[in-house]
């Protein structure tokens, strides 16, 4: 199993909010140990699935501050079993954002019912811990596949362009 938990972003607000999606096959190997006759995907992969989600909005904010990793999960809670082939659709919600930390609240939805949610902070890795050249394939996939509204704005992270991308699908 590879541990990208995300595979689109359907909508982003830079460093604001973020609606993607992750559906993992019922062939994962995972799904024949948890739980034998009664597949149903780790509590802990769908807070990964927030953290990821959650992570790839604060990136896209482009900031010198680093990457976001998880560093704390403040509150979880989960209402009811994700099955294998269900499709997850992720939210998250900036509500904190400073130069060392971000807070969000993230939910999970399947057939538009919540099935969890959490309220996760986030610390900054230094972008030169990574290996060099780095870039989130699933980020990028979306940024470079939509159309941006960006505008120049002096008070918005030190006179660099500020770009929220909303609202359209990744280019197949």
């Amino acid at each position: 199993m590879r541990f990208i938990l995300v595979d689109r972003i359907h909508e982003l607000v830079a460093g604001k909010t973020i609606v993607a999606e992750k559906t993992l096959s019922p062939e994962e190997e995972l799904f024949r140990d948890h739980f034998p006759g009664f597949a149903v995907v780790p509590g802990v992969l769908l807070i990964e699935m927030m953290a990821q989600a959650g992570g790839k909005c604060l990136d896209a904010e482009s900031q010198p501050r680093g990457y976001a990793m998880l560093a704390q999960i403040r509150s979880a809670s989960f209402r009811q079993w994700v099955r294998p082939g269900e499709t997850a659709r992720i939210f998250a919600t900036i509500v904190v954002s400073q130069p060392d930390y971000a807070t969000a609240r993230c939910h999970i939805e399947v057939a538009e019912r919540t099935v969890c949610s959490a309220e996760l902070m986030f610390a900054f890795v230094p972008a030169e811990q990574f290996v060099i050249g780095y870039r989130d394939p699933v980020l990028q996939a979306y940024l470079e596949g939509q159309p941006a509204t960006c505008e120049a704005n002096a008070s918005i992270g030190g006179g660099k362009l500020r770009c929220d991308y909303r609202d359209a699908e990744p280019r197949a």
